[in-house]
């Protein structure tokens, strides 16, 4: 099972990235996310909260941090029996960027277990709507 999405940002990958890895300060802006905890840095463990999974925070680790383009987050079951892996992608365009973001679920008991995942494309897609209006509105503001 994956998930993606992707929008135009008329931002510079750096200001979307400041505001994708400032994960204290998702919440205020994202209306996926109800909370999280930790702070971005590479190895760093951290937890989300979100709507579409009311009372659950999925721990995480940052795998790959290579700013201002790719962020990826490996999360899962021990043994690597079912890992999700979320890969946030910045790409420069011509007065912004390109944002994807793309989970992708794999191990032997990822067949069983995403049946029970609801369908997340309407969460990624507001996801990154989200993303565009802070990183624009931060843009016009700085």
């Amino acid at each position: 099972m994956r998930f993606s999405t992707n929008i135009k940002i008329d931002a510079a990958p750096q200001v979307v990235w400041d505001v994708l890895t400032d994960l204290p300060n998702w919440a205020s802006w994202n209306t996926t996310i109800t909370g999280t905890q930790g702070t971005i840095s590479l190895h760093a463990k951290v937890k989300v909260s979100v709507t579409a999974n009311p009372g659950r925070a999925f721990p995480v680790k940052v795998t790959a941090l290579n700013a201002p383009r790719q962020m990826v987050w490996t999360g899962g079951m021990p043994l690597g029996t079912f890992v999700g892996t979320r890969t946030f992608e910045l790409e420069p365009q011509a007065g912004g960027t390109h944002f994807t973001m793309t989970e992708v679920y794999t191990g032997p008991l990822a067949a069983l277990i995403t049946r029970s995942i609801p369908d997340l494309q309407p969460s990624f897609d507001e996801f990154a709507t989200c993303l565009k209006a802070h990183a624009e509105q931060r843009n016009r503001t700085s």
